[in-house]
């Protein structure tokens, strides 16, 4: 059977080599049975000795505010170092004005001319009309349909497309004039709008 020598762990009960003063292996400490816990010094002791388990004092209010601080802290340094930038125009009227007075960049401007609506003079056949009385050919747009009225009159027709639709369908070789009765009139050349086609040709397609 499986067992051991009780000699072997401290001795039997009558065993004359256990240490002096020390109960004998299996044999329950004086004053008390098996039940009785042995007397192990306070806690208080060990918090005047600075013994292993000293326990700090804990305030739960404390706890919580510095917890509270530190998020704030954290909340801080995240805002600061992921500051939002500036707020451009959404519309095409104010990202013209904008840009003609110099508080917007041309790469700026260009995204909004991109996306925005874009209102043009219509002839009697399809396609856009042409400004011929500059020394380039000139396409007249315009950022309001107020814009067109004042420009070709109040029985005027006219068709709506996107920026970046005038860019693609603008014949080369021409200009294009944006709210050419305005007080932010923006003229550009054949140059210019080749130019503004390559850049939105990269924003679009790498």
């Amino acid at each position: 059977m499986y067992g051991y020598d009780q000699s072997a762990y401290g001795g039997h009960p009558q065993d004359p080599h256990a240490p002096h003063g020390q109960p004998p292996y299996g044999q329950p400490p004086q004053g008390g049975g098996y039940g009785e816990q042995p007397q192990y010094p306070q806690a208080d002791q060990y918090q005047q000795q600075g013994g292993y388990g000293e326990q700090p004092h804990h305030d739960p209010h404390h706890a919580q505010q510095q917890a509270q601080h530190a998020q704030h802290q954290a909340q801080q340094q995240a805002t600061a170092q992921h500051q939002p930038a500036p707020a451009t125009p959404l519309n095409l009227v104010d990202g013209l004005r904008a840009y003609t007075s110099g508080a917007l960049a041309t790469e700026d401007f260009q995204d909004i001319f991109w996306s925005a609506k874009v209102y043009c003079p219509r002839g009697d056949t399809p396609g856009f009309l042409a400004v011929q009385t500059t020394q380039e050919p000139v396409i007249p747009l315009f950022t309001s349909l107020r814009e067109l009225r004042k420009y070709a009159g109040k029985e005027s027709r006219y068709f709506t497309v996107t920026g970046g639709e005038v860019l693609d369908l603008l014949p080369h070789g021409y200009g294009f004039a944006l709210d050419m009765e305005g007080e932010h009139r923006l003229v550009l050349d054949a140059k210019a709008v080749d130019e503004m086609t390559e850049y939105a040709m990269r924003r679009v397609y790498g």
